[in-house]
């Protein structure tokens, strides 16, 4: 049997395997269209589905309990802007990034229907976790 082949029988497996433990892509983007939100629109209480909070207040301050983000629960107090933190790349206008105190999360926004939600990928994003907060639309 050529070297090749015996690759190819060793390959096949492994990206079927990694594809079925969600490792070879991440999770697709939530529903929902891209939104850009003023500081504002975007100051509300934001909630995860296992009832974490992420209360954005309009002077670019936050106060979070158990809120998914960053790599993993957060909570705690700090500040939030829109776009992304300086020395990131490019921001686009549906960004907003909350200064927790292991990291910055940046969230993507977006609408579905009469729910807004606020995405980003915790941790890695081949790990396949999402974190999506919810609050309702205006």
């Amino acid at each position: 049997m050529s070297r090749s082949r015996r690759s190819s029988l060793v390959l096949v497996p492994l990206v079927f395997a990694l594809a079925g433990c969600g490792r070879l892509f991440p999770p697709p983007v939530p529903e929902g269209e891209p939104l850009e939100l003023s500081m504002p629109q975007a100051a509300v209480t934001w909630t995860d589905k296992w009832g974490g909070t992420l209360e954005l207040e309009p002077d670019g301050t936050y106060t979070a309990d158990r809120a998914c983000g960053g790599d993993g629960r957060e909570s705690g107090s700090g500040t939030w802007d829109r776009g992304r933190p300086s020395g990131v790349d490019e921001a686009d206008g549906n960004e907003i990034s909350v200064e927790y105190e292991s990291d910055v999360t940046t969230y993507e926004a977006l609408r579905n229907g009469r729910t807004l939600k606020l995405w980003s990928y915790v941790g890695d994003p081949d790990n396949g976790d999402l974190c999506i907060l919810t609050a309702p639309a205006w």
